[in-house]
């Protein structure tokens, strides 16, 4: 039996949105519970791309958590990792959003289930991540102790062993009471990373500079090998073996921002997972096949803007050109 192309470890969350744009929070009638959370949100990507994902994570044992376990399972995505605790309750956003799609979130996250994350889940998928093609990890379900030695244990052994370790930190500082936690864990999480996505928004916090160009540098310096800045409509750009490409993301029309770094991150972690399946192999990759990946994500991530919530507009395999 073959192992898993991506597995993500991280939160899911569900996302509660609203009827309509342009629309404050007090203002909202009707919501829709769906799937969220960033790390659940890739592995639909992946597994509506025809990639083999699964979650590592935890959720509360409320009935949140089992619409979060059962939308997951629906979508093809292997839950047989994913925890549920009675020590906290399944995480809520709610969203708002303004006429033109841009998003902003209210998060119900006190004594947040994703918090419980700890050393159990990691061992109990320590087989399945050994044989993953593909570690990814979130940050914003780390705010526990035992969380974060959990997670950073488990990407340094999956680097060690050869594996593609990705991340995208997903930046939520004001969940941080005090950031420079989250400041000294992307430090030590970058050091065994060989992928890292960041928005342009992100790159600030991480790397010390607002620079897009400088800011790939210094990744590539710290032993990325392959950094990534996504740019909103403006695409993304790249380094990768000692240069920087810019990739072109298609015009859409914008219905809701939310998910959009999401899709694109499940789009190029699908490519790299079908043209790389460990560090070694990624690294002899063209640069030009590398460039196809990054271009695939920037359509998956475009699709995923053109309709309400951050899973409903995921492309499917048979909806994509597919370039490998």
């Amino acid at each position: 039996m073959s192992g898993h192309d991506v597995i993500c470890l991280g939160e899911a969350l569900v996302d509660f949105l609203p009827d309509r744009r342009g629309q404050k929070v007090r203002d909202v009638a009707t919501w829709k519970p769906c799937l969220g959370g960033a790390p659940a949100n890739v592995t639909v990507g992946v597994s509506r791309l025809g990639g083999k994902s699964a979650l590592v994570g935890v959720t509360g044992d409320d009935e949140f958590g089992w619409f979060l376990q059962q939308g997951l399972a629906n979508e093809g995505v292997d839950t047989a990792f994913l925890r549920h605790t009675s020590e906290g309750k399944t995480g809520l956003a709610f969203l708002s959003l303004t006429a033109t799609g841009e998003r902003s979130f209210t998060f119900y996250r006190t004594r947040a289930a994703e918090t419980f994350l700890d050393e159990r889940d990691t061992k109990a998928a320590a087989k399945a991540i050994s044989r993953t093609k593909i570690l990814h990890v979130g940050t914003n379900s780390l705010l526990q102790p035992k969380a974060r030695a959990a997670v950073k244990a488990a990407v340094k052994r999956s680097y060690a062993a050869g594996h593609i370790t990705s991340s995208d930190p997903n930046l939520r500082l004001h969940l941080w009471p005090d950031p420079s936690v989250l400041r000294r864990l992307l430090d030590e999480l970058v050091a065994n990373l060989a992928v890292l996505k960041l928005s342009d928004e992100e790159i600030h916090f991480v790397t010390g500079t607002k620079d897009v160009d400088e800011a790939l540098l210094r990744l590539e310096r710290r032993g990325v090998v392959l950094a990534v800045v996504t740019c909103g409509a403006n695409g993304a750009a790249f380094r990768f073996r000692g240069e920087t490409r810019r990739v072109a993301a298609p015009k859409v029309k914008v219905v809701d921002t939310t998910g959009a770094g999401d899709g694109f991150t499940s789009g190029l972690l699908t490519g790299l997972s079908a043209l790389a399946g460990t560090r070694h192999a990624l690294e002899k990759l063209a640069i030009d096949d590398v460039t196809r990946v990054a271009k695939f994500g920037c359509v998956v991530g475009a699709r995923a803007v053109t309709k309400l919530g951050a899973v409903a507009g995921l492309p499917r395999r048979s909806q994509v050109s597919v370039p490998w």
